[in-house]
């Protein structure tokens, strides 16, 4: 039986046990944290992600989505809280589509109970990675209970250990030409809360991800089971407002009034939370090569981190897995072909991803307020209603399919330039729902 050392015991690293063990392969999972299990979940640094449609695959082809879905909300659309004026409910897609909110914690202590539910998963904890000599099919780590360095031998290894990898650093260290970028946008995040409403429920619609979009900044909101709302301020560090300028109780009331007047009575601890939860960055990193010696790959965020505002950092890596998952059959478990296979496919379609996060967060808290921007988004729902075989929308390109994302950037791209053609004509405001709009559209589709 093959032996496989998986760095992190993270979402993707518990997937990916998961995948591994049903082939026969013996998993040792380390952690460097604490049992999450064991302990009072953690609060202030989390976003709640939403899974979607390529994320569902990667849990159903391993035969867990049914146990996932059980903690999992489904969000149809986006509500929009305007600075004035009534809510706007944008739909994310057509036939009850939905994106799913889930806690970030909660699945992960779901997903680590389901690999261990396998006898060949094994998950040790505080174990710090210190580093790695491929060759020999060595991890070297530290036991922070113990106090003592010890080294793990494995045919294969897998460094799913985050943003800030230990595995990724060992390879800038020792592999020639490896390529590295990271990007810090210059917005942070703060996570904030909506409590159940006193009867127990939700205080507001349940079945949508929340967006204050204000320009510059923007709060979002998404459900819990409890009744309760993450909520994420997503601010900049510095500037005029910023995180550096809101220095007291007094100057957050203030702030948050002008700015999200109907989130103030939602949130009876907004002060608190704002002052008790730190402040985190938000980081891009691509890199190149992922795999090293035929025995090691870098996956999830490892290999490509992603800002948060396209929801796709969970579902690209789950994604990972499911493609990987293929390459062993197609490969019949060489594993030199594919790692090489996996990081040559793979990477034109996270970075892709990568740049496309960038640009919804400009979407997200600026374009779906402005007038134009709804005026485009119905243009091309008509459209796509009427020729679904001609138009699919970006968002759901990404969100509800599995093209490659590298494809869908490419026809992201082909479909703004004919929208810019159809917004640019004269009246379009009174014209946007005629035939002559639909022929045009036709012809350039």
């Amino acid at each position: 039986m093959k032996k496989v050392t998986i760095i992190g015991a993270g979402l993707v690293g518990s997937l990916l046990s998961i995948y591994l063990a049903k082939r026969g392969y013996k998993v040792n999972m380390y952690e460097r944290r604490g049992d999450m299990r064991k302990a009072e979940m953690s609060v202030g640094r989390s976003i709640n992600l939403a899974l979607s449609d390529r994320g569902w695959k990667a849990l159903e082809r391993i035969g867990i989505a049914d146990q996932v879905r059980k903690v999992a909300i489904p969000m149809h659309g986006r509500m929009i809280h305007p600075l004035e004026g009534d809510l706007v409910f944008q739909p994310y897609g057509k036939d009850k589509q939905a994106i799913y909110s889930v806690s970030r914690g909660g699945l992960n202590r779901l997903m680590m109970d389901i690999a261990e539910t396998n006898p060949d998963v094994n998950i040790i904890f505080n174990q710090r990675c210190t580093g790695l000599n491929v060759a020999e099919g060595l991890t070297h780590f530290y036991d922070e209970e113990k106090d003592k360095e010890h080294a793990v031998h494995s045919d294969l290894i897998f460094a799913s250990d985050g943003a800030f990898s230990a595995g990724r650093l060992h390879m800038q260290l020792t592999t020639d030409r490896f390529d590295y970028n990271q990007y810090y946008i210059e917005h942070g995040y703060k996570e904030l809360t909506i409590p159940a409403a006193p009867s127990g429920g939700w205080a507001i619609e349940k079945n949508a991800l929340h967006i204050w979009p204000r320009g510059k900044y923007m709060l979002i909101a998404l459900p819990n089971e409890d009744g309760s709302f993450t909520c994420t301020l997503f601010f900049p560090f510095e500037g005029e407002p910023s995180f550096s300028t809101l220095k007291t109780p007094e100057q957050v009331k203030e702030f948050f009034k002008s700015i999200f007047p109907d989130a103030v009575p939602l949130m009876p601890t907004l002060t608190e939370d704002y002052f008790a939860n730190p402040t985190a960055s938000l980081v891009t990193v691509k890199c190149f090569p992922w795999s090293a010696g035929g025995k090691m790959t870098l996956i999830g965020d490892a290999a490509h981190a992603l800002v948060p505002f396209f929801g796709q950092g969970m579902n690209c890596g789950f994604e990972d897995c499911t493609v990987l998952d293929k390459l062993i059959d197609k490969h019949s478990e060489n594993w030199p072909a594919i790692f090489k296979e996996f990081e040559a496919n793979r990477k034109p379609d996270t970075d892709a991803i990568a740049d496309l996060a960038i640009a919804n967060f400009v979407e997200m808290r600026d374009k779906v307020a402005d007038p134009d921007f709804l005026l485009r988004k119905k243009i091309e729902a008509r459209f796509t209603n009427r020729h679904p075989e001609k138009w699919l929308p970006l968002y759901s390109m990404v969100t509800f399919s599995h093209m490659p994302y590298a494809q869908a950037l490419a026809e992201g791209v082909r479909q703004e330039k004919i929208m810019d053609k159809v917004m640019a004509m004269e009246n379009i405001e009174a014209r946007w729902d005629s035939e002559e709009i639909d022929k045009m559209m036709l012809d350039l589709a």
